[in-house]
């Protein structure tokens, strides 16, 4: 779906139908969800690299949504909350993650290995670009993803970042640098 859609669903999700009205934050977080859902669970699964944790990061920003939707000044901003929620999920998951690599480095406990089912479902250059990405610092890798698999404009993605627009340009011109040298580096070594 292209971003004029998406402002479009959520727009939708904001105003009540002529047939049949929305009544409650719940069926306008729904009707959200249904329209948004997949492809947010699928920019999740870039940045965390993992479908299952992608999906739980999305189901608790559109808990979080349904809990707050009474208090939005606007339900036409449900789609932004939403959206800045997954990625605020995004990186306390990161945050955790590295909290029990560390704490297995001091055990020297070996790590759960990615599921079989997710290797399977990514192609090789899929796997090889999805392995680049996170490699990446965090803030890198959050602005190729909004940038490249949402298409959001700058200031939107400053927005969801909680970052200046200039800091949006710099860290996605950083971030494209250094996964271009990643995958120069991956393609040059033996398999």
């Amino acid at each position: 779906m292209d971003h004029a859609g998406l402002q479009d669903a959520g727009a939708a999700a904001g105003r009540a139908s002529a047939t049949e009205p929305l009544t409650t934050g719940a069926e306008q977080v729904s009707l959200l969800y249904r329209a948004h859902g997949m492809e947010l669970v699928r920019i999740a699964a870039v940045m965390l690299g993992s479908r299952a944790a992608a999906e739980d990061a999305v189901h608790d920003a559109f808990c979080g949504l349904v809990r707050k939707w009474d208090r939005l000044a606007d339900p036409r901003n449900g789609l932004a909350y939403v959206r800045s929620a997954v990625v605020n999920q995004c990186r306390s998951e990161l945050r955790r993650r590295g909290r029990l690599e560390r704490r297995a480095d001091r055990t020297h406990r070996p790590l759960d290995p990615d599921s079989p089912e997710q290797a399977a479902i990514l192609g090789e250059e899929h796997r090889d670009v999805v392995a680049a990405l996170l490699r990446l610092p965090h803030r890198q890798r959050e602005a190729l993803v909004l940038r490249y698999f949402l298409d959001l404009a700058d200031g939107e993605i400053a927005a969801a970042m909680g970052v200046s627009a200039g800091t949006v340009k710099s860290t996605t011109s950083r971030a494209l640098a250094a996964l271009g040298r990643q995958l120069r580096n991956s393609h040059e070594q033996p398999r």
